[in-house]
């Protein structure tokens, strides 16, 4: 009998911790981010400001950060054959400042697989983004769509060209 889930689906067993690559903050990811965003609050952008505030230095934007959280499990390469849909975040919360010269690294841990219609499933991960320190300064649960079918033919297929 052939089975909707592929691979994917025992490798993505709940408990499952991953971790990514590291990277590092630099001063010019955080003019960009002001640039795109156009979030040019003075906490991010003047170190003037920032150096009376409670971190006495600029701070990396909160949305900055999550979004190289998202790169950063974007390179583990976990299901990225496989997504359908980013479905969400719950819990989100910055706990730590982040800073021009960090290295951040992601940890994902699988807290629940749901199967729901036929080949489709819902992951959900509880992702920390870490500093070189090994303080967390970023936590959430992300929720993905994936096609577990997908998966699998992709694992058929990659067997059946080496075949």
């Amino acid at each position: 009998m052939t089975t909707s889930r592929g691979p994917a689906f025992d490798i993505l067993a709940p408990g499952t911790l991953f971790r990514s690559r590291s990277r590092t903050i630099t001063e010019t990811d955080v003019v960009n981010f002001a640039g795109l965003s156009g979030d040019y609050m003075e906490l991010h952008v003047s170190e003037v400001h920032a150096a009376r505030s409670l971190y006495g230095r600029r701070v990396a934007h909160g949305a900055l950060v999550f979004g190289i959280s998202t790169g950063l499990s974007a390179q583990m390469n976990l299901v990225n054959d496989i997504v359908i849909a980013f479905v969400g975040v719950d819990h989100l919360r910055f706990t730590q400042p982040v800073f021009v010269g960090d290295t951040l690294t992601v940890t994902k841990r699988v807290i629940e697989r749901r199967e729901m219609s036929a080949g489709r499933g819902l992951l959900l991960f509880d992702t920390k983004v870490l500093n070189q320190s090994g303080h967390t300064v970023l936590a959430y649960v992300d929720k993905l769509l994936v096609s577990w079918a997908a998966g699998r033919e992709t694992a058929e297929e990659t067997s059946a060209a080496g075949a």
